[in-house]
């Protein structure tokens, strides 16, 4: 696992995202805002590391520009790859167990507090794994998305 961003030139992008959870167990899913790529799909809140940033710290940047929240706890937590037909991305999944502020959709996307399995779809292959690993965490069997089919393919 890499701690900052990538610099070795394979050409994947390194990602830090946000797997915020409340009080109750939920966790916060985000839609992708209308102009970026897979518009109105669901995933973790996060984005892109600047060249030399720590995990952590472009998580707190990006859920502060995303969300308006000031992050106060967060912990790596799990490492995927993933190989979009735009990007190839090394997600770091981190949970934000704690925050200060509002929730504020600054970039006019949808959100919604979700438990297993998730209702809201589609929902962006990368998100998958982290229903999956939640499903092993807390005893959940069963589809992970109440939707699987709308999980399961993307369109260019």
């Amino acid at each position: 696992m890499t701690g900052t961003a990538d610099t070795g030139g394979d050409g994947i992008v390194d990602v830090a995202v946000g797997v915020l959870i409340d009080g109750r167990g939920r966790f916060l899913l985000t839609s992708r805002p209308a102009g970026k790529v897979y518009a109105g799909w669901w995933e973790f809140p996060g984005g892109k590391l600047e060249r030399g940033e720590s995990v952590v710290a472009a998580l707190a940047r990006e859920l502060h520009e995303e969300l308006g929240i000031d992050v106060v706890d967060a912990t790596p937590w799990q490492v995927t790859r993933m190989d979009y037909s735009h990007a190839r991305v090394r997600l770091h999944f981190c949970k934000v167990l704690a925050w200060r502020g509002e929730l504020q959709m600054r970039e006019g996307q949808a959100m919604a507090w979700q438990t297993l399995p998730v209702t809201v779809a589609p929902v962006l292959p990368g998100t998958l794994p982290v229903l999956d690993w939640f499903a092993a965490e807390r005893g959940f069997s069963g589809p992970t998305c109440v939707a699987e089919e709308g999980a399961a393919t993307l369109k260019s």
